[in-house]
């Protein structure tokens, strides 16, 4: 089992808070708003509540905010997240949903890995999937980083939450995953025409 922090109040936070717990992890929550946070951490059941700015209990710091507070926050924290694997799970989708708020080929995620400490390594996650599937769902979880010991100690992670993790390769390729994130986006006004789904991947028999 891995011990977790969320940096956010909101419904991602309490999503993956509460398949955290119920997986047999340990939960902070940390959140601008202290009230906030110890009210999200009570309605978890045994989570505990950090103080925003210090440094996180868990070795997994699972960054739930919107995706123009990430970098700021990590950069904030600063030496706070030394040693930490930061997780960004951030969608910076534009104003019209059909494409991404930064022109570059660059991710929150990579841009947050340049304001983080040395020691910290940043893994993409969770932004393909639907807060409300993620609640009540078995979706893929697919994930992006660099360093291959922090992805496999988030990939034990989400095993926990009885989800299959699947590595798309090394942080670059977060851009690319914010882009299947508008995707799933596309299909939901389009092709789907709900919300109720995620993108997995089948595997042919043998």
């Amino acid at each position: 089992m891995s011990n977790i922090s969320i940096i956010g109040t909101g419904n991602m936070a309490r999503t993956i808070g509460a398949r955290a717990i119920a997986g047999g992890n340990t939960v902070e929550v940390m959140g601008r708003d202290q009230s906030k946070a110890a009210d999200l951490a009570k309605a978890l059941g045994g989570a505990t509540t950090g103080e925003w700015g210090t440094a996180p209990a868990g070795d997994i710091v699972i960054v739930a905010l919107l995706y123009d507070g990430v970098v700021p926050v990590v950069a904030q924290y600063g030496d706070a997240l030394a040693g930490k694997v930061i997780v960004d799970i951030s969608n910076p989708f534009n104003s019209t949903f059909d494409g991404l708020a930064h022109r570059e080929e660059t991710s929150i995620a990579q841009e947050a890995a340049k304001v983080a400490p040395a020691s910290a390594s940043v893994v993409k996650g969770f932004n393909t999937i639907f807060r409300h599937v993620l609640e009540k769902g078995r979706p893929d979880v697919f994930i992006a980083g660099d360093n291959a010991q922090a992805k496999a100690s988030v990939e034990a992670f989400i095993e926990t939450l009885g989800l299959r993790p699947l590595d798309v390769g090394r942080l670059k390729m977060a851009h690319w995953l914010e882009g299947a994130g508008l995707v799933t986006v596309g299909l939901a006004n389009h092709g789907v025409g709900n919300l109720d789904f995620a993108l997995s991947i089948t595997e042919l028999p043998d």
